[in-house]
């Protein structure tokens, strides 16, 4: 048995894996963090009375209590705090939320390894998401152009998404993209070319309709290839993908990003 703890088990994304941990046999839910809900119990906020651990206002607090695994699940200001409390307390730890940076990654790969403990971040859990970031690694082999479009809700305040930043970090693995005129010679506003992370050119869009979405345009000579993953207005595709997270993610010392490190793609 898995004992469990989640940071925004209340949340759109951790309610619906709270959920389905309550129908599954080898993971238990012994705490969650919500400062909204602390002090209440998570069967009762979810209405689901198969979840009985306790909600408490901070992570230290949840972790007081062992957990084998912790899900962050919350926001990008006060994730990574969380995950090396959790590391210290001896949890393994799945990422969800956005917003890290790569030095960020790095203090905490750095924590991991020091805890002999293993944290994989996910930028998305959705299978078809995963599929977009290994197919941009074989087509960043062979087309030397591309530029990143990662779209959002107008209330997401990180910009981009852990999906975004996922996949400009794995093209940087591959190599760098070309670009014919360098940014510091174009004329107009710098800005209208996009951000560089992690060498990649990522424009964020934030509008109504959107939810989360990526696309990578790759570019050469007289062709095009576009890749995209769209998601619906559910949380329902992630929780697949979060389940085999909390399975996995002991099987490893350390820091991996994306859930195809412990897939068999």
């Amino acid at each position: 048995m898995i004992r469990l703890c989640i940071a925004g088990a209340t949340g759109w994304a951790g309610s619906a894996l709270a959920r389905a941990v309550a129908a599954t046999p080898d993971i238990e839910l012994v705490a969650a963090v919500s400062r909204t809900h602390a002090g209440k119990r998570v069967g009762d906020v979810l209405n689901e009375p198969r979840l009985g651990g306790p909600i408490f206002a901070t992570a230290e607090a949840a972790l007081a209590d062992r957990c084998d695994v912790f899900v962050e699940y919350t926001k990008g200001n006060v994730a990574k705090d969380h995950v090396l409390a959790a590391l210290r307390s001896g949890a393994h730890v799945v990422v969800g939320s956005s917003g890290l940076s790569g030095g960020d990654y790095d203090q905490i790969h750095a924590a991991a390894v020091t805890a002999g403990r293993g944290v994989l971040a996910v930028g998305n859990f959705a299978i078809t998401a995963v599929l977009l970031q290994r197919f941009a690694e074989l087509a960043a082999r062979y087309v030397p152009s591309w530029e990143i479009i990662d779209y959002a809700h107008d209330g997401k305040v990180d910009v981009p998404s852990g999906t975004g930043r996922e996949i400009a970090h794995r093209l940087s693995a591959v190599r760098g993209p070309h670009i014919k005129v360098p940014i510091d010679q174009i004329q107009g506003p710098q800005e209208a070319r996009g951000a560089e992370v992690a060498g990649s050119r990522v424009h964020s869009i934030r509008l109504p309709s959107y939810l989360i979405s990526a696309e990578v345009i790759f570019g050469m000579a007289d062709q095009r290839l576009v890749l995209r993953h769209d998601s619906g207005s559910s949380a329902e595709p992630y929780v697949d993908g979060a389940l085999l997270a909390i399975r996995r993610v002991g099987s490893f010392v350390g820091l991996r990003r994306g859930l195809d490190q412990v897939m068999d793609l």
